[in-house]
């Protein structure tokens, strides 16, 4: 572990490869799991407000679960996250002809009808943050549905932090990320 300002980094974020390999896990992240994508307080306003706009790129099913459920919902370990579609995919996710998840909030921005993004914590993924009351901690989150995209980011050599930079600048600053790569880059050479 290491500080940078007030924050605490995981080393695997600079010792780990990582790249998206979609051809082969087809977007495993935004269905499989236990619960919603995580959000801040500050995201579930941004949900609710741009909603109508989201609306239709989403599918008939994620419309139904966001409004039965709310456009977000508080998790089993009291933290707001995204609704899901019979406990199963984010209630966001759209599907590409060849089956692979997509995020329609991401889709939305991409057009240009929104300028929110995603969820932070789905755009830095696969690294997790968590607030405490003094520090922020910053790591890497290791799930075996993403071992293509270890194996593609050690062929392609691209270091996690590398791979999030620009979730990392989002959520950080540009100034803290330049800071990450000077530790990053003497971190390797030992």
């Amino acid at each position: 572990m290491f500080q940078l300002g007030k924050t605490i980094l995981s080393e695997e974020i600079i010792e780990k490869d990582f790249v998206c390999n979609l051809n082969v896990c087809k977007g495993a992240c935004c269905i499989y799991g236990d619960a919603g994508a995580p959000l801040e307080d500050k995201e579930t306003e941004i949900l609710v407000d741009i909603y109508s706009h989201i609306k239709p790129f989403l599918r008939p099913e994620g419309i139904s679960a966001i409004e039965d459920q709310g456009a977000f919902v508080k998790g089993e370990d009291g933290e707001w996250e995204t609704p899901l579609v019979n406990g199963s995919e984010c209630a966001y996710v759209i599907f590409t002809e060849n089956k692979t998840a997509k995020c329609g909030l991401e889709e939305a921005h991409d057009q240009g009808i929104t300028k929110w993004k995603k969820p932070i914590s789905c755009h830095l993924y696969p690294i997790r943050v968590k607030e405490y009351t003094e520090l922020t901690a910053v790591n890497y989150h290791n799930w075996e549905i993403c071992d293509p995209a270890c194996s593609l980011g050690v062929e392609l050599k691209v270091p996690v932090y590398k791979f999030v930079k620009e979730a990392l600048i989002r959520k950080f600053g540009r100034k803290w990320y330049n800071e990450l790569d000077k530790i990053a880059a003497n971190h390797t050479k030992r």
